[in-house]
């Protein structure tokens, strides 16, 4: 359920850019480690976009991998690593890198006729 309101947040991002002009596509990174689901945001896409610029617009997802940070020698890492070691050194220590975020990465927008 939390897809509904990212998918909130994401179409009033796009509405905001597109400045009434018609959406035809929409580049989206999520990160591996976000937990969103990209069917559920097209779910919610396509009610919430209904009599919008963006209504119809195509979504376009795309993954980022998941990340560790040791903090021992800062190397970024995976987190598929075993047992979330770190490669380099073998800390065990880490924060979380990438992976985490949701954002819209371009819009596709209609060009304005003269």
């Amino acid at each position: 359920m939390h897809e509904y309101s990212i998918t909130q947040s994401l179409l009033q991002v796009v509405l905001q850019h597109a400045d009434g002009r018609k959406v035809l596509a929409v580049d989206l990174l999520i990160g591996e480690v976000s937990s969103y689901v990209d069917d559920s945001i097209q779910f919610y896409w396509d009610e919430l976009a209904k009599g919008t610029p963006a209504e119809g617009a195509v979504l376009r997802f795309q993954r980022e991998p998941g990340t560790l940070k040791c903090l021992a020698c800062g190397k970024e890492f995976s987190i598929h690593e075993p047992d979330f070691i770190c490669p380099a050194c073998g800390g065990l220590r880490s924060e979380p890198g990438r992976g985490r975020q949701c954002r819209v990465e371009s819009i596709d927008v209609e060009e304005e006729t003269p």
